[in-house]
């Protein structure tokens, strides 16, 4: 089964004995206000998309998580490597090959 960026939280939340309260009042938005609970209730049912990096990067930091694992769930590619993907597109062509080649079931 395969988990989506809604029950990570969520489950990285209840692991860090955290309520979606105390959660939310971590996570600020750009314009320095917390998250509501709410917001954070509807993103852990999957009732909305995955909020931005920016968030994400704040939940990953308040659960433990990795941002770039979270990007990964929320369907997004981080910034920093959308950046050297633009600047150097065979770079990151190289990469994915040689994710596959790692991966890849024997």
């Amino acid at each position: 089964m395969v988990n989506t960026f809604g029950s990570i939280v969520s489950e990285a939340r209840r692991a860090a004995g955290l309520s979606q309260k105390e959660l939310a009042a971590k996570v600020k938005k750009e314009d320095g206000q917390p998250i509501s609970a709410q917001y954070l209730n509807d993103i852990e049912h999957d009732r909305r998309n995955p909020p931005s990096e920016y968030l994400i990067g704040q939940m990953a930091a308040a659960l433990s998580l990795s941002a770039d694992m979270l990007c990964l769930a929320a369907g997004t590619i981080p910034a920093d490597l959308k950046k050297l993907a633009t600047a150097q597109p065979e770079k990151m062509e190289e990469a994915f090959k040689a994710f596959r080649r790692a991966v890849k079931k024997p």
